[in-house]
């Protein structure tokens, strides 16, 4: 079967000088005939998320695109490749609670956006990008995530309980990215039954997956952004596609897998564990 790859867009409320601001999403057609951002989630309180940052990317002079990112250093952030894919800069928002009241914001050039060379957007593969930023001071508000120890590496962390967090839309009704930061829980389920939905030629090795019981998924806006396991706040995947459908049918909501890039983090930033 033929994969048809399609970029989630709309206009959200007015919320940044820009003339239009977009929320940046992959969705994925379902393998089967079932009809049917965070959606159903919490309201994050202040510091909660101090690694979570918001990404004001811009696209041309009249339109900006919105995704999310993990601060991983005090000079880097680590979000998804279709986030940063044809940008002209990106402004970097650190400390936010409310998305548009950060405690530091950056602009930064393309130039300081490294994409995956092996980023393909027809498979979604290597969806994964790093951002570099000038030095920031560290806060209650503002800390680094942990990337899991190169030992790790080949945890497939499947029955373990993640949180996903972003500022992306609440529902699939919804036509704007959230004010305030929401964050949700969920299962971290087998590839094999992620694949299931999406295909095996979709869905490998680089991807983790998660169920969305309840309708509690990531959604558009959200794309780029941090899944942390519950226990020990460690980053093990970053925000990448869903079901074309909507995301509160239950698809199961699909990530770039940390495990599966930390030579590659390692060897551009210098970080591991």
């Amino acid at each position: 079967m033929k994969f048809l790859i399609i970029l989630a867009l709309a206009v959200a409320a007015s919320a940044f000088p820009e003339s239009e601001l977009v929320h940046r999403y992959r969705v994925m057609p379902v393998l089967d005939n079932i009809e049917g951002r965070i959606t159903n989630g919490q309201q994050a309180s202040v510091g909660q998320f101090p690694y979570q940052v918001g990404l004001s990317l811009k696209l041309s002079p009249i339109s900006s695109a919105w995704c999310g990112g993990s601060l991983i250093g005090n000079t880097w952030v680590l979000t998804a490749a279709h986030c940063t894919e044809g940008i002209q800069s990106v402004t970097v928002y650190l400390g936010a609670t409310v998305r548009t009241s950060p405690e530091v914001s950056q602009t930064v050039p393309k130039s300081d956006v490294i994409i995956h060379s092996g980023w393909n957007s027809k498979t979604l593969k290597n969806d994964i990008s790093l951002i570099k930023i000038p030095a920031v001071a560290f806060s209650s508000r503002i800390q680094v995530v942990k990337l899991p120890a190169i030992a790790n590496s080949y945890s497939n962390y499947e029955g373990s309980t993640v949180i996903a967090s972003g500022w992306g839309l609440t529902s699939d009704s919804s036509n704007a990215v959230a004010t305030n930061l929401q964050y949700v829980a969920a299962t971290v389920i087998s590839n094999t039954k992620c694949a299931a939905t999406y295909g095996t030629n979709i869905v490998t090795s680089s991807n983790i997956c998660i169920a969305t019981t309840g309708g509690k998924s990531t959604c558009s806006g959200d794309s780029g952004g941090p899944l942390v396991l519950e226990a020990s706040k460690v980053l093990v995947g970053v925000t990448s596609f869903g079901a074309a459908a909507g995301c509160q049918l239950g698809y199961p909501a699909a990530f770039t897998r940390v495990t599966a890039f930390l030579p590659w983090i390692n060897a551009n930033t210098n970080i591991s564990y």
